[in-house]
């Protein structure tokens, strides 16, 4: 996930032309402008919620950047000190949500910042997604100044969801639900001092990409419930929709990604000019497990015979039996830096393999917790922008000897995110039918012809997200609720 994530970073801006006549982008202001500058209480806030990486982190010790910036002091993490801030701890006998750093989020990433042979540069992350939105100051620098969009004078409107994207995507949603909490009350003070209004029933819309789809949908299922000790699926409450009337989610892998398997098995490269982050640091983050493709979709075959699918990808004894990720003999060399005061090899692969469990029977948990039909409460609307025009690992082969993937399919994506990941498109386990089977009931679906940061790049997109939270009708209100 990570390496195709923020490469398209560091390519050329795309040409695009057409053979009779250029088309130009929509005129967002002649659009909008209305619409954005009302301020009534029947406009909903949004929240924006960001995907892995897109969040930046800082050692509260000690100041350093974590992840964000990479130049001057930030955490290096090819060096002991820099992998250690990187990596979450483990720890032997605690849960998951027990592992705890001094490393907290630090607002959401509108740029990556650079330091290549001196020369600093700046990469656009979520610039366009928040300035679309008009999220915190960044409308005022980019549509604000510009004239596209007057937002009028109502900086409340909009909400960035910063969070630590290392860690369980349960306990972020958990930190969602006290987020929402937070700015409704704040916003009921608001309403009560501007329009007289002491019993406004605020709610939010949510745009969220890649990952952050994962949180926003554990957080309207679940609200801020924890999954059960005994590993069950916990029941579906619907507890986030009392908070929530419209979601939009952009390239969110619903069914995971065969990169995240790959990262965790081999490391992430994100960009040739950005450090390596090896397998045993990616596998101290229980997010990334949460990002693992169903086996059931057949994605992961043996190389041996195609047509033999491997097994249960949450099943840690397939993990030790391969020796993948925090299983592997090659984990040692940095395991020795991320358990400085363990001395002994076989106790340190005791901790990394109970770690490596314990991340693995999560996610299979927080999975099965997604995937379950559930039928939404009445006036909750889910919206999917997803790509679908670039060919995108679909499918990897796994030598059961050695334990080495390799791509051998791809399939129709955003080039991180299928299609039918997206879609949550069960016809892969149940074989084809003309209509989508997806326990997801979606209210919206648009495909972009664009990569997995492209789509919030996209003209498409910021036309249809703006029409959406602005103008569009809500079922809640059409039928009088």
């Amino acid at each position: 996930m990570w390496s195709r994530r923020f490469a398209p970073l560091l390519t050329a801006a795309m040409l695009v032309s057409g053979c009779a006549a250029t088309i130009m982008p929509p005129d967002l202001g002649g659009l909008y402008s209305r619409a954005a500058a009302s301020s009534d209480v029947d406009r909903n806030p949004v929240i924006v919620i960001p995907g892995i990486l897109g969040s930046r982190l800082v050692d509260g010790e000690s100041g350093r950047v974590v992840w964000g910036a990479f130049g001057g002091g930030y955490a290096n993490p090819q060096t002991p000190d820099g992998a250690r801030l990187v990596a979450l701890p483990m720890r032997s006998g605690a849960a998951l949500h027990e592992s705890r750093d001094e490393v907290q989020p630090s607002g959401v990433l509108d740029r990556v910042r650079l330091d290549l042979l001196g020369l600093p540069i700046e990469l656009q992350a979520y610039t366009n997604i928040l300035a679309t939105l008009g999220a915190g100051g960044y409308r005022d620098e980019l549509l604000g100044r510009s004239g596209a969009v007057r937002y009028g004078d109502q900086h409340f409107t909009c909400f960035q969801f910063d969070y630590d994207w290392r860690r369980d995507n349960v306990e972020n949603a958990g930190r969602l639900h006290e987020f929402i909490v937070e700015r409704r009350n704040y916003l009921r003070s608001i309403y009560r001092n501007k329009f007289n209004r002491a019993d406004a029933d605020v709610k939010f819309d949510i745009v969220a990409h890649s990952m952050g789809g994962l949180v926003a949908r554990y957080f309207l299922r679940y609200g801020d419930a924890d999954l059960p000790a005994d590993g069950s699926a916990p029941p579906i409450t619907w507890a986030g929709a009392t908070f929530v009337e419209r979601v939009v989610l952009v390239g969110t892998p619903n069914a995971g990604s065969i990169h995240a398997l790959d990262e965790l098995v081999n490391g992430a490269q994100i960009a040739g000019v950005l450090p390596r982050y090896d397998a045993a640091i990616v596998g101290t983050m229980p997010s990334v497990y949460q990002l693992l493709p169903r086996a059931r979709h057949g994605c992961v075959v043996d190389a041996s015979d195609n047509k033999s699918i491997i097994g249960d990808l949450f099943n840690p004894v397939l993990w030790e039996r391969l020796n993948w990720g925090l299983a592997s003999p090659r984990a040692d060399r940095w395991l020795r830096e991320l358990l400085p005061a363990v001395i002994e090899p076989d106790a340190r692969r005791r901790i990394a393999l109970e770690h490596q469990r314990k991340c693995l029977e999560r996610a299979a948990q927080f999975a099965a917790a997604l995937d379950a039909p559930a039928e939404p409460p009445a006036g909750i609307e889910l919206y999917l922008f997803a790509g679908d025009a670039v060919p995108t690992d679909a499918v990897a082969s796994v030598n059961a000897s050695t334990g080495e993937i390799r791509m051998i399919r791809r399939q129709p994506g955003d080039g991180t995110v299928l299609r039918s990941s997206a879609l949550m498109d069960e016809r892969l386990a149940l074989g084809w039918s003309r209509k989508i089977v997806s326990p997801i009931r979606w209210t919206g679906v648009t495909f972009l012809f664009e990569d997995h940061l492209g789509l919030t790049r996209s003209p498409i997109f910021a036309d249809n997200v703006l029409y959406l939270l602005l103008e569009g009708q809500r079922s809640k209100r059409a039928a009088g609720l």
